[in-house]
């Protein structure tokens, strides 16, 4: 490992080391929480007996939150001290962890899953605003190496380690680990060294809210969209509310004299393409991380344990490439390799229609290690180049902004792709067990939805005779894979247009004034110098 913690004076050795532990400790939870979590949901409802939305929130609760709060409290970071908010950050998510753990109801687990995620907001913003803080140079490109490396680990291991956890201690114990975790971690960080922006003087609240609720209100329509109907008052409602809160949420920051979004930063065709960067990527990784473990135990009847193992195959290689793209900036631009992971994802997105129910797994072991490979890069990179694109003064807004748009886009990925799985597996369910007699027969929603939690056995049993219910299973299973096929298709498209749009921003050589007074070719030379 790189000795980031020496400095000429050998004082603060220790304290640097310290902090990237803790750090990278906090950030290994995160990702664990987002994956980790998917593979325990069929269980989840299968004990509380809860609807596919209320499964669903357990996911979306948290990554709402997540992406909800991360420019407020990068912000608010900014103001009271990152050290501090990294403290009340991991706090929050251990108490989130806990009450999930200890949860007697759907609601209650909801309810934890979203302070969990306002915890992990904290924890994130700040964290990366005290490593760009208390690392400078080469030394600060490695220290985020290891912070994309820390996520890879969380990423890799989280549903493997949450189908073990499922399969022998129960779903509970997902979330148990990481509060004894965060207890352990909030030790470590009595040795951080508080920093803050001088310059702050106030939170930007009417920019949370708004924000807030805008993204709120469109997960709720995706969610709600495949249960009540996409023409139902709910859903076109909370579609137009959005709107209208983006709306006023642009207004807000542009009107505002200390924004937490720094809109002029839009207009930075470099700042723009890393954003967007990361889209294809929350597109493409995150809804398989959510939805494969489902279609595996429902249509090939395996455990969550074994759901989770298979999923290394589009995890494992994440932990491996972070450190592989930072050492890989000597000869290959970190602009280059972030256009080349968006074209990896679409590609691979593609590829993945190849997966058929009972399949060999290893015919899917291609797409899924090259959206892999393209993943593990971009956590190398993208944090690190968006962090140093402005001063340090700036860090907490700056790790705010980026975050906001991966962790949003994180959020919206699972909505859209569930709204789309869900549609088109209802529409084959109709057409495919018409001739069956179940309790699902005239009810496809159902189906699709107990589909999408991985539990075919249970509409299985309702068959009659019995001696039709591996019919019904094959056809059912066939649907699902229908649905499967039509969402990666969907995915894979957005991210081929991504791609293009992503392109031609980073060739941008046009620079423009930010409010630092940097130019932006002055900000690529920072860093590009930052990831040498």
């Amino acid at each position: 490992m790189p000795d980031l913690a020496s400095t000429p004076g050998g004082a603060v050795a220790p304290k640097r080391g310290l902090t990237l532990t803790a750090v990278c400790l906090t950030v290994v939870l995160f990702p664990l929480a987002i994956a980790g979590s998917a593979v325990a949901v069929p269980a989840i409802s299968a004990d509380l007996g809860n609807s596919l939305a209320a499964g669903q929130w357990v996911i979306n609760g948290y990554n709402l939150t997540y992406a909800g709060f991360m420019l407020a409290t990068g912000s608010v970071a900014d103001i009271i001290g990152r050290r501090r908010m990294f403290r009340i950050g991991v706090a929050l998510f251990g108490l989130g962890s806990l009450l999930s753990a200890i949860a007697p109801g759907i609601a209650l687990l909801d309810i934890a899953r979203a302070i969990a995620g306002v915890g992990a907001a904290a924890a994130t913003t700040s964290g990366s605003a005290i490593l760009a803080d208390t690392f400078d140079g080469p030394a600060r490109a490695r220290a985020f190496g290891l912070f994309g490396t820390a996520v890879g680990l969380g990423l890799a291991f989280g549903p493997t380690l949450s189908g073990v956890l499922t399969s022998n201690l129960g779903w509970r114990a997902v979330f148990a680990l990481p509060a004894i975790v965060t207890a352990v971690v909030l030790f470590t960080t009595t040795g951080m060294t508080e920093s803050r922006n001088p310059h702050a003087r106030k939170v930007d609240v009417p920019g949370m809210a708004t924000f807030t609720l805008a993204l709120l209100l469109l997960v709720l329509a995706l969610i709600q969209g495949p249960q009540s109907g996409w023409g139902s008052g709910l859903v076109i409602g909370s579609l137009v509310a959005s709107a209208v809160m983006l709306v006023a949420f642009t207004i807000v920051e542009k009107r505002s004299s200390e924004p937490m979004f720094d809109l002029s930063l839009l207009r930075q065709p470099r700042f723009v393409g890393v954003s967007l960067a990361t889209i294809p990527v929350v597109f493409g990784f995150t809804p398989l991380a959510v939805y494969l473990p489902s279609y595996f135990m429902a249509v090939n009847g395996v455990s969550a344990q074994q759901a989770g193992l298979l999923l290394i195959m589009l995890t494992g290689l994440t932990l491996i490439f972070p450190s592989i793209a930072g050492y890989a900036t000597r000869w290959l631009s970190a602009q280059a390799q972030i256009v080349a992971t968006v074209a990896m994802v679409a590609v691979g997105m593609f590829w993945l229609v190849v997966i058929e129910p009972k399949q060999n797994y290893l015919v899917i072991l291609p797409p899924l290690a090259l959206i892999g490979i393209a993943v593990g890069i971009s956590f190398g990179l993208l944090d690190g180049l968006a962090v140093s694109s402005v001063p340090s003064s700036r860090a907490g807004m700056a790790a705010g902004m980026f975050n906001t748009v991966r962790l949003a886009g994180e959020t919206v990925a699972i909505g859209v792709a569930g709204a789309v799985l869900i549609s088109i597996t209802q529409a084959a369910v109709a057409d495919s067990i018409t001739g069956f007699s179940s309790a699902y027969r005239d009810d496809p929603a159902a189906l699709a939805n107990l589909l999408n939690q991985g539990e075919l056995a249970k509409a299985t049993d309702t068959v009659t005779p019995a001696s039709d219910q591996a019919a019904f299973a094959a056809a059912a299973s066939e649907a699902f894979t229908t649905g499967i096929h039509g969402m990666v298709i969907v995915l894979g498209a957005l991210c081929a247009v991504t791609f293009v749009v992503v392109g031609l921003l980073l060739r941008a050589r046009t620079p423009v004034e930010d409010t630092t007074g940097e130019t932006e070719a002055t900000l690529a030379d920072r860093t590009s110098g930052s990831n040498a």
